[in-house]
């Protein structure tokens, strides 16, 4: 199969004239196919220019948000993952929602064996929140080591310095 062929679902990826999103919207998601369907790996993104609105005051809300997942069959198109996370910008939700949203979101899209969505909001009102999720597949290894990462998780609290 052709590379065009191959990678004619992807519509945003060298698209020029890029819209972005006024609200939120999970249909600007796009997938391609995991050409190492036989080898489990993790793929990592990190979104440090993430944005929300608070839903009682609408203030915004700032964070570094990180995705990490080991996937299947199929793979988000980072272009597309972009602008899906720029759809937050107007959206309003506390951040343990918008994490999970997230998470469920790429759940739906690509079926990963494993994912976690960790998201690191900046101070507001003297105090930050980190919410981080995980699922790991139904009946597979990946939901025992869902399991692990998630009651092992921040054992080791960093040293907040940086925000």
């Amino acid at each position: 199969m052709s590379r065009d062929k191959e990678n004619e679902s992807l519509t945003l990826l060298g698209e020029r004239n890029t819209k972005y999103p006024g609200s939120y919207d999970p249909s600007v998601l796009e997938t391609f196919e995991n050409k190492h369907p036989d080898r489990d790996y993790f793929v990592k993104f990190n979104c440090p220019e993430f944005t929300s609105l608070c839903p009682i005051t609408g203030q915004p809300d700032f964070a570094t948000i990180y995705i990490s997942y080991v996937p299947r069959v199929k793979m988000v198109e980072s272009k597309s993952l972009k602008l899906y996370l720029f759809s937050f910008r107007n959206h309003g939700d506390f951040h343990e929602d918008c994490v999970n949203i997230i998470m469920n979101d790429l759940i739906k899209l690509m079926e990963p064996s494993y994912i976690e969505v960790w998201g690191k909001f900046l101070p507001r009102g003297g105090i930050s929140i980190d919410p981080y999720c995980n699922y790991g597949r139904p009946g597979t290894k990946w939901e025992q080591v869902a399991w692990e990462r998630l009651s092992h998780h921040d054992l080791y609290p960093e040293k907040v310095d940086n925000r």
